[in-house]
């Protein structure tokens, strides 16, 4: 039976890196019969400007029936005005609720042929290999009592809830532990509960937990360090796990240390390993029409979509060999652009990936053909 994706542009540069992620799936799903049908439905500012509201029940219904779900970006300065209840991030947050999506992966690696393009030095970076399990669907962007209200004094006070269930952290953390041991068996949860209750439950808890898997080394961090540590020696992490804001904000400190925020891919997943897959970066919308955003993040995001949802784990491989290769070559987008290598559009770097899989579908095809005749 075919599976469905369902495909979400979004905003700003959303459409542009989303037709590159699915010129690569496309080829790959005739190349290699993965039997996948793509259906496309709008969301964010796109949607609410058809709609009148950033999540359409017809958007919902879609990405609900399928299999996964592939997201581009929502937002810009545009919609920005509208009332909070209906900006393009509601349907993005929306979405995420609605479907369970509570574990967010989001792998910082450094690919060795864009050391130079970090801020940090080599020794610092080179090798970079992290994974951030962000919990995705509670925590202060979805605690209630919420809002903004007048005080009686006439001044306005604007107001959060900060709030986790025993519930919700355990299964984020059976998460992570169960990253973990597919890993170097090493996990840090970070938190701040020298000062903040919540996140004094969300230690005890991951403690509790980690008695389940003796064979992974369990440390914790306040967050403020964590911060630090990344960028003093980021080496030191192998999976970190952590709240949903706290996890917004450390993952893109990670993302920086490969170089570009254009580089990392990631994956939202339910506790069935149904999920939404997105670039980490947003819909830039500075840069968006010109053809120049990078689509490299969205292209290996299809790749841990691959890998987690579709069970495919050659494809995957085949994806990121790929684009590995289209870096080998020199090709760079403007973001991890530098002097003597190769300035490409989007649609270019595109290409250069999908040049890459044609080659390798044709070495493997003239490797079976020798196999056969030698076999004759």
């Amino acid at each position: 039976m075919a599976k469905k994706i369902a495909v979400l542009p979004g905003d700003g540069i959303g459409p542009e890196i989303v037709a590159e992620a699915l010129k690569i799936l496309s080829f790959l799903n005739t190349d290699m019969n993965l039997d996948l049908v793509f259906e496309n439905a709008l969301i964010g500012g796109a949607a609410y400007d058809a709609f009148g509201t950033p999540l359409p029940q017809i958007t919902l219904n879609l990405c609900k029936n399928a299999d996964a779900v592939l997201l581009g970006a929502v937002g810009g300065p545009k919609w920005e005005p509208l009332p909070h209840a209906v900006r393009p991030e509601r349907g993005l947050l929306s979405i995420r609720s609605e479907l369970n999506l509570f574990s967010n992966l989001r792998p910082a690696i450094l690919c060795p042929q864009l050391v130079d393009a970090s801020t940090l030095k080599p020794e610092v970076v080179s090798g970079l290999d992290i994974m951030i399990v962000r919990e995705l669907t509670g925590g202060i962007y979805f605690g209630q009592p919420r809002g903004i209200r007048l005080l009686e004094n006439g001044e306005q006070q604007g107001y959060n809830t900060l709030v986790y269930s025993e519930s919700e952290i355990r299964r984020i953390a059976h998460s992570a532990f169960k990253t973990a041991q597919k890993r170097h068996k090493k996990l840090c949860s970070v938190d701040k509960a020298n000062v903040l209750e919540v996140t004094e439950l969300w230690r005890n808890v991951m403690t509790e937990v980690g008695k389940d898997y003796p064979d992974v080394q369990l440390t914790h961090m306040y967050v403020d360090n964590a911060a630090m540590q990344l960028v003093r020696a980021p080496k030191q992490f192998d999976v970190i796990v952590t709240t949903n804001m706290f996890g917004d904000i450390l993952s893109d400190i990670a993302a920086m240390l490969t170089g570009s925020i254009g580089m990392l891919p990631s994956a939202s997943l339910d506790a069935s390993g149904k999920g939404m897959y997105e670039p980490i970066h947003g819909s830039a919308p500075d840069i968006a029409g010109k053809g120049i955003a990078n689509p490299l993040a969205t292209i290996l995001s299809v790749a841990m979509m691959l890998r987690y949802t579709f069970n495919q784990p050659a494809a995957a491989d085949r994806i990121e060999q790929a684009v590995n290769a289209a870096l080998d070559a020199q090709v760079r987008t403007a973001d991890i652009h530098s002097e003597g290598m190769v300035k490409v559009s989007t649609s270019e770097m595109g290409d250069t990936v999908l040049d890459a899989l044609r080659r390798q579908s044709r070495q493997t095809s003239l490797q079976m053909h020798d196999s056969q005749s030698v076999g004759v």
